[in-house]
């Protein structure tokens, strides 16, 4: 029964002590979206997020448009040979 309470503890020991310990980014993330500067909170990270936005709207328009085409392509009469 002792050997049962041994692996939690050698568990616990293996990530608390030797795991690097990292910054906590989440303070300045928080300044800068709350930040009052007349920017839409999905640009409001700079220019990656202005590019990463920009390609999702092309893809999602340009994914729009192609189904829609090939909608009406499917509605339309076939010609018969």
């Amino acid at each position: 029964m002792n050997h049962l309470l041994k692996v939690p503890a050698l568990a616990g020991r293996a990530f608390s002590s030797s795991a690097r310990q990292l910054r906590n980014k989440v303070p300045e993330a928080q300044k800068l979206f709350q930040e009052d500067n007349g920017l839409p909170v999905h640009i409001k990270g700079g220019t990656f997020d202005v590019l990463l936005y920009r390609a999702t709207m092309t893809l999602t328009l340009g994914g729009t448009c192609w189904s829609l085409y090939w909608l009406l392509y499917a509605a339309m009469p076939q010609r018969k040979a």
